[in-house]
């Protein structure tokens, strides 16, 4: 039955594998820029969590919220990485909605994207995609997050050696290396302002406790405390790179990190010729039961 429609085979394989080729070859080349990072030591959170375990009970009263370890904060700041709203603040810090939403390529010769013009109108900067509700023609920061989690950005980070892999992938190489400098960058501030904004607060709330306070051997653990919490606020100063320190920067890359044409044209060729034998046993089936009744 194979070999009398080896025809019928040979065509629909090369036909699926042509159709294979030319969808292929209209898929954008996707760049991948990739940091190697690794979690800022901070001397003050192991201080603080000595401190914590020496004097639990009125660290507890004074309600500071110690840090458990650099490895801690690192896996709270990989969290933060990903949460929607860190994401739905970088794209509109950094007015990243047509790139993320409306792009369909990128060209080399002119290092310029290619803006789909059935989503966004370069000319009259508006957006005219066609969706359903309650979708609208300008894509929410929730849209923008799911395909910018999903499509864009990727984090990893051993857990024998702590080091934290950041990549990003876009249409332009420029892009990619300029996103994940970006990414680095406000992640590592966001973190910042919101310890230092909790030292602040432990910091005034120590010194009313010293005020309402005669016991001098618990004024001595909350100067302490101040201590600790006056080191966060000027590391947290003295450095960019509060969280995450930079090993490899981003770097734009040269190669394309996808599609992998040959492979899928394999796999078009494999599943088109696979296709055309289930096809073939089929008829050749029927028709031998067709043959096989009449005799009867």
């Amino acid at each position: 039955m194979l070999w009398a429609g080896k025809w019928l085979i040979a065509g629909i394989t090369f036909a699926g594998t042509v159709i294979s080729v030319i969808i292929v070859l209209a898929l954008p080349n996707v760049y991948r820029a990739e940091a190697l990072l690794t979690p800022n030591d901070n001397e003050g959170a192991g201080a603080l969590s000595a401190l914590a375990a020496q004097y639990g009970g009125l660290a507890s009263l004074a309600g500071i919220n110690l840090a458990g370890g650099s490895s801690d904060k690192t896996a709270l700041g990989l969290e933060v990485l990903r949460s929607r709203r860190f994401i739905g603040d970088f794209i509109k810090r950094h007015d990243l909605l047509v790139p993320l939403m409306a792009a369909s390529g990128w060209n080399p010769q002119t290092d310029q994207l290619k803006i789909d013009s059935d989503i966004f109108d370069v000319s009259t900067k508006t957006w005219v995609r066609d969706v359903k509700p309650p979708k609208e023609s300008t894509p929410s920061l929730l849209e923008a997050y799911e395909e910018f989690r999903d499509e864009v950005l990727d984090v990893r980070q051993d857990e024998q050696t702590g080091f934290v892999t950041l990549s990003v992938e876009h249409y332009s190489p420029a892009v990619a290396k300029q996103w994940a400098d970006w990414l680095v960058k406000d992640l590592n501030a966001t973190v910042m302002r919101q310890e230092v904004a909790e030292a602040e607060q432990a910091i005034e709330y120590l010194n009313k406790q010293i005020e309402a306070t005669s016991l001098a051997d618990l004024q001595t653990v909350f100067f302490r405390l101040i201590e600790e919490q006056t080191k966060t606020v000027m590391l947290a100063n003295v450095s960019d790179e509060y969280l995450l320190k930079t090993i490899d920067p981003a770097v734009a890359p040269e190669e394309k990190a996808k599609p992998m044409r040959l492979l899928l044209v394999l796999i078009g060729a494999f599943l088109s010729g696979f296709l055309a034998l289930l096809l073939v046993l089929s008829v050749s089936g029927r028709v031998l039961g067709g043959k096989s009744g009449a005799t009867v």
